[in-house]
């Protein structure tokens, strides 16, 4: 099966076919660094990684290019900086630190490139030069404006006609713009702002023109894919898409646009005004979410069990039972060194547009195979457990290729989250076809069967705790 991916741009599914296949080029909008990231960010960041992670299993790690900007020049880094009274590098030197310690944790490969909009100001002034030039900007009362009405099928990414924008503008229109819908290309800087010249005096860019820069520079002026959060669709990833098709002349900017959907949390829609406002940092080192810290493999697993495109309810629950999954998982993959590559349905499930729902049932029905394969025969008395056999061992590597394809292979570190239960190896293959066989009796409503199996597993000091996605989890009691 081949890599399909949903394109915002068509609405649908499609084959993902690179200009080059031994140069697949990826843009993602990375942060703007004058806070920390807050878990919707999170969300962008797993899943521009995962797809990174899969581009590079399907064509090569050499033949992959992963752009994901920083953006270091903006009006809320300026107001923050003042805020705290330091110099805007301090600020943004500190946040992008904390920044790459957060998205470290998240288990996120580093970009191939990771520009900063702050180095790209010849580029910028570059292509507004062209798109004055070519008539789709003016310069109006020190400012350089796009003119929106200048291309006609400007709206092409949000499938909004430009006559309803312009009748549904709310905002106060600034008196130097020639219509409503004009956005900033480069904008004037006070003595106290972070300026630079330009042939239309000292000043800075707007928010758009970065990315187009950044992009043209490293991807070139057309490339395979975009990403970002929903949230970019309009007016930000709109207005890249005017810039760089009319500055350059082509059809498109990329091939294929790729968005996540929305994140709320504990079912409402996060805000600070709500208390619920939760950052990457605070999740990982602080008791603000469920009362405790949480591994970053463990937000990790809570995103990718939902669909990238589908909103996310993002709740202690989920995270709760996300690391009891990987704790199972964990304790399986430990059983093999190795990794014996990830069996197809696994990857035919990531090949269709990321389907990380599925993989990971996928994941689970391979290491039930594994703990049944590996169970103890009903008259086995000393030892209760037979030794591992040779296809317990090969799921169990199987698993990890497929956890590290996820981005999820940390968790087999001694260290992780904390220490094991000193449960044996052979142990915990009996008990885990002691659940196998639980589940199996669940879902054919033999409840009897169920119950007993919960009780002889009880005796042996294991506790359980069924999920909501049909999984148990067990730890042993304290």
């Amino acid at each position: 099966m081949s890599l399909r991916l949903y394109n915002t741009l068509t609405r649908q599914k499609e084959d993902f076919r690179p200009i080059d296949p031994a140069n697949v080029r990826l843009y993602a909008c990375g942060p703007t660094v004058y806070d920390h990231l807050h878990i919707g960010n999170g969300r962008m960041l797993i899943v521009f990684d995962l797809l990174f992670r899969v581009l590079r299993h399907e064509f090569g790690q050499d033949h992959v290019k992963y752009v994901r900007n920083i953006t270091d020049v903006d009006d809320k880094i300026n107001a923050r900086a003042a805020e705290r009274g330091v110099d805007i590098s301090v600020l943004t030197g500190e946040m992008t630190a904390i920044f790459h310690q957060d998205v470290e944790a998240l288990g996120c490969l580093p970009p191939t490139v990771e520009p900063r909009a702050t180095g790209h100001m010849v580029e910028m002034i570059a292509i507004i030069e062209r798109l004055i030039a070519k008539g789709n900007a003016y310069v109006a009362d020190g400012h350089v404006l796009f003119d929106v009405p200048s291309m006609p099928d400007y709206g092409q990414l949000s499938k909004r006609p430009l006559d309803e924008m312009i009748a549904g503008a709310r905002v106060e229109v600034a008196p130097y713009k020639r219509g409503p819908m004009d956005f900033v290309l480069w904008k004037p800087s006070a003595p106290e702002e972070p300026g630079w010249p330009s042939p239309w005096g000292r000043g800075r860019p707007g928010w758009h023109i970065e990315c187009s820069a950044m992009s043209w520079k490293h991807l070139g002026e057309t490339f395979d894919i975009h990403g970002g959060g929903i949230d970019l669709v309009f007016p930000h990833h709109e207005n890249e898409i005017a810039q760089t098709r009319c500055a350059f002349g082509h059809r498109i900017m990329a091939n294929i646009w790729m968005h996540n959907g929305h994140l709320q949390v504990e079912g409402e829609k996060m805000s600070k005004s709500l208390g619920n406002f939760i950052t990457i940092h605070e999740l990982l080192h602080s008791d603000k979410f469920g009362g405790r810290p949480w591994p970053g493999e463990v937000l990790r697993l809570a995103m990718l069990r939902t669909h990238y495109r589908q909103p996310i309810d993002f709740t202690v629950k989920a995270l709760e039972e996300a690391e009891q999954t990987l704790e199972r998982w964990r304790n399986y993959a430990v059983l093999s060194d190795q990794s014996d590559g990830a069996p197809p349905a696994f990857l035919e499930a990531l090949e269709d547009d990321l389907n990380t729902p599925k993989a990971l049932s996928e994941i689970h029905s391979l290491y039930r195979v594994g703990v049944i394969s590996g169970a103890p025969p009903e008259n086995d008395e000393e030892p209760r457990v037979r030794a591992f056999n040779a296809e317990t061992k090969r799921s169990s590597a199987q698993l990890r290729s497929c956890l590290h394809l996820l981005g999820l292979d940390r968790i087999w570190a001694p260290s992780w989250n904390r220490p094991s239960s000193k449960i044996d190896a052979s142990r915990r293959i009996e008990i885990e076809a002691l659940i196998a066989a639980r589940e199996d009796a669940r879902k054919s409503r033999n409840w009897a069967e169920s119950d007993r199996i919960r009780d002889e597993l009880d005796a042996m000091g294991v506790a359980l705790k069924d999920n909501k996605d049909g999984a148990t989890s067990w730890e042993a009691k304290r």
